[in-house]
């Protein structure tokens, strides 16, 4: 029976005599046979596209309908006015073969380079800035691994996400998401308990954006009052006496303080009044809300997504910095697997779910990876460029937090002492940390809107059908989640701990659980589904379930 399915005519021969017929200059001498997509199958993208029985039979019914005509007349043959749009038009072969033919230049669409950075840069985030804490949490070797590990895992994973459209047959899935996949998988079920994590990925990246953006802001002001008042600062907190100060901001607990830790010399009632009015947690996450608030309400986020190069810039001076700072304090290392000493950690320790949680947010693409793959040039390379984007990303995070941690004077600081944001173990009085903390600011000001915008697509258009059903159902919407930012930066602001939760909660479902379950529905109705393959995915869910678990004994 495979044999009759196999094509008499070549397919690049199918092709080229194709793309002559539709390259012809009289537009009546091309009139297509055209059929809906939904007429369309294929289970595999890399096989080619096959039309359904109804489409063949209306096939024979036009091509006999056009026979009752004399060639030279032209009464039967379809006017302009009725052929579909050049990106709708589909040639058949006698046999049954569906070529799509594209009648735009392509100039819409982005070439591989453009499609890996466009990946890499979605995917680099704020988590960047935990992955040194993180390494330390797990250990050095067994961060490295883990960080390596997890990259490999998280990329099979984006793998059958971006497959998992294909394993749908007899329905056009070209304008799909991944949540579609999961409602034609799992109901409403998978509809609804998708949008519920997707909403903890959003408002878990806002709630740590709130968190950093005051911690950036606080820093700001206090390093430009300081320089305008001629204030001199003497750090009451441990510190390298080297000319690029590292400081221990808290020496005996692993989360943030909540005050100032500098000791002023100048006009005592002046520094008393702006200590007072410029905290870290107690006024500054209050001013964000004149900022952002407004922004919230904006109808369309096209203004704030021309700001998306920011992210880039950003990226490549945090990489910068390292760089230059490492090459300042050098290197600072000893490896001991069970040996708790003064100075450093052990190579292995059972925190290490912190750093997997962390990395389950830091590889997290997966809700819109198939948006990022549509508008790629060459559809066959997409899972290369996939891989190339994860190798990068990782490549990055791993640079960035080796370099960090190794770097790290130790002596006279102890590597316990690596913040959950690295940043914050620079003086605010650090000119380039400076510049650092304003590029993140300004970025995340312009991201913060857009975030803000997805959630509102998201929730208000699953609940009332519409983004923007009234301006007090956004306004209650964008008061409740910049709430929750300001109790989160007053009360807890640990970018790292919120981090690993909503990573962890997340990547449950749209990292481990659906891919790995739709992958082996799809295999059991196809009557492909063998026992080791059921041993790999199940081994993924147990893994997503047990890192979401651990964080809650972490």
């Amino acid at each position: 029976m495979d044999s009759d399915q196999t094509p008499l005519i070549n397919p690049s021969l199918f092709e080229e005599c194709a793309q002559n017929h539709f390259a012809a200059a009289d537009s009546r001498s091309r009139r297509p046979f055209h059929i809906e997509p939904s007429y369309i199958t294929s289970i595999n993208d890399d096989e080619p596209q096959r039309i359904t029985s109804e489409a063949s039979a209306m096939n024979k019914r036009i091509h006999y309908y056009s026979k009752l005509s004399y060639p030279s007349g032209g009464g039967l043959i379809a006017p302009d006015h009725v052929l579909p749009a050049p990106e709708e038009i589909y040639v058949y072969s006698p046999l049954g073969t569906a070529l799509k033919i594209d009648g735009s230049d392509g100039s819409e669409k982005n070439s591989s380079i453009v499609t890996i950075f466009m990946i890499w840069n979605t995917m680099m985030g704020t988590s960047i800035l935990s992955i040194p804490w993180g390494i330390k949490q797990a250990g050095f070797t067994t961060g490295v691994c883990v960080l390596f590990l997890m990259g490999i895992l998280t990329l099979y994973c984006c793998y059958r996400v971006v497959k998992s459209r294909g394993t749908i047959p007899l329905t056009d899935t070209s304008t799909w998401e991944f949540p579609d996949v999961c409602q034609y998988y799992f109901g409403s079920f998978g509809r609804w308990s998708s949008l519920l994590f997707s909403m903890v990925s959003l408002i878990g990246a806002m709630i740590v954006y709130w968190v950093l953006m005051s911690n950036f802001l606080f820093n700001t002001g206090k390093f430009i009052y300081n320089y305008v008042n001629d204030v001199n600062i003497t750090d009451d907190v441990l510190s390298n006496n080297g000319t690029d100060k590292v400081i221990c901001p808290n020496p005996d607990s692993t989360g943030p303080l909540n005050k100032s830790m500098d000791t002023y010399y100048g006009n005592g009632t002046n520094l008393e009044h702006f200590e007072t009015w410029w905290s870290k947690t107690n006024t500054v996450p209050f001013y964000l809300i004149v900022l952002l608030l407004p922004l919230l309400g904006f109808r369309s986020p096209s203004f704030f997504a021309k700001f998306n190069i920011l992210g880039t810039v950003s990226i490549i001076y945090l990489v910068s910095l390292v760089t230059l700072k490492a090459a300042h304090l050098g290197f600072h290392l000893q490896f001991s697997w069970n040996q708790v000493q003064k100075f450093f950690v052990p190579e292995f320790r059972v925190s290490f779910p912190q750093l997997t949680g962390i990395l389950t947010l830091a590889f997290f693409i997966h809700n819109c990876i198939i948006t990022l793959l549509k508008n790629n040039r060459n559809q066959k390379n997409n899972v290369r460029d996939l891989s190339i984007a994860y190798l990068l990303v990782g490549l990055t995070y791993v640079y960035v937090g080796v370099v960090v941690f190794a770097s790290f004077p130790s002596p006279p600081l102890s590597k316990q002492c690596i913040e959950q944001n690295f940043l914050d173990n620079f003086p605010s009085s650090d000119i380039l940390a400076f510049v650092a903390r304003i590029f993140l600011l300004f970025q995340m000001m312009t991201v913060y809107p857009l975030l803000g915008y997805l959630v509102r697509v998201q929730l208000l258009g699953h609940i009332f059908g519409d983004i923007y059903p009234s301006i007090f159902h956004v306004l209650a919407l964008n008061i409740a989640v910049v709430g929750v930012g300001v109790i989160m930066a007053r009360f807890y602001p640990n970018i790292g701990g919120i981090i690993r939760f909503s990573g962890a909660a997340c990547g449950l479902a749209f990292v481990f659980v659906y891919p790995s379950l739709i992958h082996m529905i799809s295999l059991h109705r196809r009557g492909q589904l063998r026992i080791h393959s059921i041993l790999i995915h199940v081994s993924i869910i147990v893994l997503g379930i047990s890192n979401l678990i651990a964080q809650f004994f972490m």
